[in-house]
């Protein structure tokens, strides 16, 4: 079985409490680039030329820093990273879950109809390109279509006990699904996108939906229940990422291929 790196080593860096970590949404960003047309691909590049680092994975943590600069924009998109559900159950109901689009499900949306549409100002749709790029990614990450008691798991705090950390150490499971789940591979950004690139994709159930980013976003709330995410009496182990990591590693790959397929679709007339 694959072992976490020293557990001490890596808690020593705090984890965020955002989306995916960095290394998650550059992993769906790469992906996604791959499968983009080439018509897509242009308009991309086009899109984010002037960007330090203009590619899909370059721009897939925009999102998450400009809500950690506080600037205007960073804090009127806060509520678009996630969607809280009651406790009870995952149904969707617009005016409760997503008032007004403050979700993460409306953001997408919305965002989408921007990038799309060649008429709205450069700076708008290439704003709009680094929303999509990172909620497609946050929709994917099963916390942030969690529960409104426990606010996605930011509020269920664990102790981790691994290989060496036999006294334990505390965080809360939105970050162990955000970082440690993907982080304890060890693996580098090609190299991760490489070993998931070989992996197949499940059937797509949301193929053909009027709206698939609530599919996707249904599909992660589902998931919490069916495959246990919640650990009993708080505590994980190596064991407990072990398990859990091929489920991370699943919605990240499904994420790449959806965000490529939805920016073929508004970024390639011929698609």
């Amino acid at each position: 079985m694959k072992r976490l790196l020293p557990a001490l080593i890596l808690l020593s860096v705090a984890a965020p409490a955002f989306g995916w970590s960095k290394q998650g949404h550059q992993l769906v960003g790469s992906l996604a680039e791959a499968d983009l047309t080439p018509a897509a691909r242009a308009e991309v590049q086009r899109l984010l030329a002037g960007e330090p680092d203009p590619t899909l994975s370059g721009v897939s943590t925009w999102a998450d820093e400009i809500r950690a600069e506080g600037n205007e924009l960073g804090q009127r998109s806060r509520p678009w990273h996630y969607i809280n559900f009651d406790r009870a159950g995952c149904d969707y109901v617009p005016a409760r879950e997503c008032p007004d689009g403050n979700c993460v499900i409306g953001a997408i949306n919305a965002q989408r109809a921007i990038l799309a549409d060649a008429t709205q100002p450069l700076q708008a749709r290439r704003e709009a390109l680094k929303f999509v790029v990172h909620f497609v990614g946050d929709a994917h990450q099963p916390m942030h279509a969690g529960f409104r008691h426990d606010r996605g798991g930011n509020n269920f705090q664990v102790n981790y006990r691994g290989k060496g950390s036999p006294r334990g150490e505390g965080t809360n499971l939105h970050s162990v699904w955000d970082y440690w789940l993907l982080r304890s591979a060890n693996l580098d950004n090609a190299g991760y996108v490489a070993r998931l690139q070989q992996s197949p994709l499940p059937a797509d159930p949301a193929l053909g939906s009027d709206n698939p980013a609530a599919e996707w976003t249904l599909e992660s709330c589902r998931l919490i229940a069916s495959v246990s995410a919640y650990p009993p009496k708080r505590r994980i182990t190596d064991d407990y990422l072990d398990l859990h990591r091929p489920t991370a590693e699943t919605r990240v790959r499904q994420a790449g291929a959806r965000l490529a397929g939805l920016l073929n679709e508004a970024l390639d007339p011929a698609h």
